[in-house]
């Protein structure tokens, strides 16, 4: 499974942006999706997943309100809106697609949980 992300950029704080991530070459038969985010000289972390039975969604409480998953299987996409971008959401982002039972609900949030990831896509959000 390859991943690829993209739609980071520059962006004033307030602003918003989409990222989006699509998956090709051999996929999955179910799957949830998750994004990740690398704040320089700090950890990645989990900020948001959608799940495959019934696409229930979580988020990181530092992002929830602000952001939204969503996904499109026939795609093969995982998108993440932001809006009211901080300075604080300065980071790489990346997505990870991992296996899952097909009625699962839940979402891995540990980086160890996920073996596909995308590039990364830097997002910048100036004052």
């Amino acid at each position: 499974v390859q991943l690829q992300a993209y739609g980071g950029g520059l962006v004033q704080a307030g602003g918003s942006l989409r990222l989006s991530c699509t998956a090709s070459g051999s996929t999955l038969d179910s799957y949830s999706w998750a994004w990740f985010r690398q704040a320089p000289g700090k950890e990645r972390i989990f900020v948001a997943g959608i799940s495959w039975y019934r696409s229930r969604t979580y988020y990181d409480d530092s992002v929830s309100g602000r952001f939204t998953i969503y996904r499109d299987n026939a795609e093969k996409t995982v998108y993440l809106q932001m809006t009211s971008l901080t300075l604080e959401d300065t980071a790489l982002y990346y997505c990870a697609i991992e296996n899952v039972p097909i009625y699962a609900e839940f979402v891995h949030t540990m980086t160890d949980a996920y073996h596909h990831w995308g590039q990364g896509t830097l997002v910048t959000v100036s004052s």
